[in-house]
């Protein structure tokens, strides 16, 4: 039996499968929780890119490994804030649903 070979094709649909299934999570829940579920999976999809792109080299001199550390962090200080937002809507209206959002505008 043949061994198969994973190029960077393969990473390329996996990255874009999650970002589909991101980009549908995002479109389609109405609760806070449910859109940074999508967003997470968005930024995940990136970096999948930056690392397979790196390890196929297929940009020189942009280190892949690098830059999606720099996405992961980004992303922890993004959910850092959106969950504040999220207690603080939860506080205010009851509810996480980012529709009822609209009534907090100062």
């Amino acid at each position: 039996m043949p061994l198969l070979e994973i190029g960077l094709m393969h990473y390329l649909i996996l990255a874009a499968a999650v970002f589909s299934c991101g980009v549908f999570v995002m479109s389609t829940k109405r609760n806070a929780i449910g859109i940074l579920i999508g967003i997470e999976l968005v930024l995940n999809a990136v970096n999948i890119n930056f690392v397979a792109f790196d390890r196929y080299q297929v940009v020189g001199g942009c280190d892949g490994q690098i830059s999606a550390v720099f996405v992961i962090v980004i992303a922890a200080a993004e959910a850092a804030v959106a969950v504040a937002i999220c207690m603080n809507l939860y506080k205010n209206l009851n509810t996480i649903d980012v529709d009822r959002g609209d009534s907090l505008h100062g």
